[in-house]
């Protein structure tokens, strides 16, 4: 991480229309490359509470990795350098304050095709847990209940716990992700593409399960889909190589752009 990072002094920043909301991330100047490619320009950017957020633009100009900035999951590609300032809840998510662990625990990721691990569907939901030192299994049995629930899967798996994972539909697995997500109370949930690989009637059950979690979580959903972006976030980011062109209200993004070319890329001129 670049040590020149521009710090900022509230997470809490006022909006276009006069309210204030906190901003769960608060990211500011934002630059990245990979080795001397430069994949995120200057990006400023703030993520706010129990809101859906979606992250839209064309292939190539920046939006997974963005994502995947906010729990430091880049770092796991070689040559990556970053520099200026990303904030949450108000602290450097570089610093020394905020280890790698702590956050992505507290920062959950989904990923575009379903990766379950090669065990049944309880161990997939309980891993985590165990791992953080839950042992009694009356507290395991509780929290495969609660994540399977609130991802919309218990009633389709409670007779089959113990069944492969790798059984499921890809629907079901992307929810069991979710469920295996939620599992270790995350207070954010980056989702990168998640229906990308679905059939409708799955990406629906997806679409619906964000619209209920946002309830309780900050969401972060990255999509090629105008429409899923515009029935599912309340604020959309347009990125255009590299750069965040224009972020806003969804509903205001999409019927009165600020610049032509959000006009151009939500109307299907161009991406």
């Amino acid at each position: 991480m670049d040590e020149n990072k521009v710090q900022t002094q509230t997470a809490t920043l006022p909006l276009h229309d006069g309210d204030a909301r906190e901003a769960v991330f608060d990211v500011h100047g934002l630059n990245l490359w990979y080795g001397a490619d430069q994949a995120l320009r200057d990006v400023t950017l703030p993520i706010f509470r129990n809101e859906v957020t979606a992250v839209i633009g064309p292939s190539g100009c920046g939006k997974s990795t963005f994502v995947k900035v906010l729990n430091r999951m880049v770092e796991l590609i070689p040559s990556v350098r970053i520099s200026g300032s990303v904030l949450y809840h108000g602290e450097d998510i570089f610093g020394e304050g905020m280890p790698v662990e702590e956050l992505r625990t507290r920062v959950g990721m989904v990923f575009q095709k379903p990766n379950p691990f090669p065990k049944s569907i309880y161990e997939n939901v309980v891993l985590g847990p165990r791992r953080h030192g839950i042992r009694r299994k009356r507290d395991l049995d509780e929290i495969a209940e609660r994540c399977l629930r609130d991802a919309a899967l218990w009633d389709e798996v409670k007779d089959r716990l113990r069944d492969n994972a790798y059984s499921l539909s890809g629907g079901q697995q992307q929810r069991l992700c979710i469920a295996r997500s939620l599992s270790l109370e995350p207070d954010v949930l980056l989702l990168d593409e998640p229906t990308s690989a679905l059939d409708p009637v799955s990406s629906y059950k997806i679409e619906d399960l964000v619209d209920k979690l946002k309830e309780r979580y900050t969401i972060v959903i990255v999509t090629h889909s105008m429409q899923q972006a515009s029935r599912i976030s309340d604020r959309t980011a347009f990125f255009l190589l590299g750069e965040v062109v224009e972020a806003d209200r969804t509903a205001r993004l999409f019927s009165n752009p600020r610049d032509p070319r959000t006009g151009d890329y939500v109307t299907g001129r161009f991406g």
